[in-house]
């Protein structure tokens, strides 16, 4: 008797080691299902890419998905700054019984880049911009990896309701290369008119990793970025007599070589800190001294303390190399910050090591590596400062040819990542890790 029982123990408890991996199979298997029409869906989406705040197909796209899956769907959802501007933000909600509530969010606008890629599925997309110059238009950033993923997801969850309890709130935002999509979003009232979140999820895909692998990290794992402008003003004057005037590009450029004395010097080396000039822009013609030089500065920090004093030494270090050359108080220069900085993704630690356990159980534990933080910045972060201020998590999704990035480890070769315009994301190992990924995380959060 003592024998048959503990023998049935040991049955039951092999039971509950095999209920993960036979959850596991299941998943693959609807995953696998759904791989060729998801990136069928991608290829047509990065052959047809729109730029911020013109996301009007992608949008319909996305949108029209989530409805035939069965989420209540609001389309529209958003409010720019600028009167006229429509938003084409999606908010797709899947109601599960009692339960926490988590968001999941994608992006959804491109780049205005030529592409570079040879892809069968390259866009070919060009548009006029504002000034009449036209400009090529392209997935640079992997946005259409991440709606397909976020599709696939959609699809998941609503398959294995039995397996959640809870709330599901699917976002796909606009405008997240001009970093107006989410402060549209929650200006309109995103967290009021729909259900409040107890957790917000977003992954990005990059060359950093191979396709099949993901990464993570706690804490700051994407910089905060802030565009600082810069008019040098001092007195033109004849080329040939400059003793009657105060050279603004010659300030000016004492002032590109000094702001590099602020990472060198003045900050924390082991924290990371950018301050780049991206443009400098000044007079017409050899022989004349310009009244004006124009610089345009991108910052990029890690914590709100870092960045008050990155922009506090700009503006200290600006002002004084002017003054310095004699130029009087009221020409003193210039310096604007623009008002739609982002600041750090701060990944709330507790929720992102749940997440990662939920990625181990999904993908494998060698297929989920710590990650390293990047200077690149998203507007994602701002999903966490609008009350409540839900924890939220980003994740890193491989993308790059596994020879391709095995060959750029080894010996330096260069792969191609976001922004560039030979970026191209290998799409199936990529899109179905993403899915098994992003699914597994919000298992895991809404778990009965």
């Amino acid at each position: 008797m003592k024998y048959a029982f503990g023998v049935l123990l040991c049955s039951l408890a092999g039971l509950r080691g095999a209920m993960p991996l036979l959850a596991q199979n299941d998943l693959d298997q609807r995953v696998a299902k759904e791989l060729d029409s998801l990136v069928a869906t991608y290829k047509h989406l990065h052959e047809n890419p729109e730029l911020s705040t013109q996301e009007k197909e992608s949008s319909a796209l996305v949108a029209a998905e989530l409805r035939k899956i069965g989420y209540d769907v609001t389309d529209h959802f958003g409010q720019y700054d600028s009167p006229g501007l429509i938003s084409y933000g999606i908010v797709g909600v899947l109601r599960n019984g009692s339960g926490p509530t988590v968001y999941v969010r994608t992006d959804m606008d491109a780049l205005p880049i030529v592409e570079n890629t040879g892809l069968p599925y390259a866009s070919h997309v060009k548009v006029k911009r504002a000034d009449g110059a036209e400009v090529g238009v392209m997935h640079a950033c992997g946005h259409d990896i991440h709606m397909s993923v976020f599709l696939g997801t959609a699809r998941m969850l609503a398959q294995l309701k039995q397996q959640w309890s809870g709330t599901l709130v699917m976002l796909g935002q606009p405008a997240e290369e001009t970093v107006g999509g989410a402060h549209a979003m929650l200006r309109a009232g995103l967290f009021t008119k729909f259900p409040k979140p107890d957790y917000v999820l977003a992954l990005h895909d990059g060359s950093d990793l191979p396709a099949g692998k993901v990464g993570w990290h706690e804490g700051s794992i994407l910089a905060g970025a802030d565009s600082v402008d810069i008019i040098v003003r001092g007195y033109g004057g004849h080329g040939a007599a400059p003793q009657r005037a105060k050279d603004p590009i010659l300030i000016a450029s004492e002032i590109v070589v000094a702001l590099q004395t602020i990472v060198s010097r003045e900050m924390d080396p082991q924290i990371p800190t950018v301050v780049t000039v991206g443009s400098f822009h000044a007079g017409t013609k050899h022989n004349i001294i310009p009244d004006e030089a124009h610089l345009q500065l991108t910052v990029r920090t890690m914590t709100p303390v870092q960045r008050e004093k990155v922009l506090a030494a700009i503006t200290r270090i600006t002002k004084g190399i002017a003054a310095a050359a004699g130029v009087p108080a009221d020409r003193a220069p210039i310096i604007e910050v623009a008002k739609d900085n982002v600041p750090a993704t701060i990944n709330n630690p507790e929720l992102t090591r749940r997440v990662a356990a939920a990625l181990e159980r999904g993908l494998g534990k060698e297929n989920v590596l710590p990650g390293e933080p990047a200077m690149a910045s998203e507007d994602f972060s701002l999903y966490a400062l609008e009350d409540p201020k839900p924890p939220i998590c980003m994740f890193h999704l491989g993308a790059a040819d596994p020879a391709k990035w095995q060959a750029a480890k080894e010996t330096g070769a260069r792969l191609p990542g976001p922004h560039s315009a030979e970026f191209a994301p290998v799409p199936e190992p990529t899109i179905r890790t993403g899915v098994k990924a992003m699914t597994s995380a919000v298992l895991e959060l809404l778990k009965k």
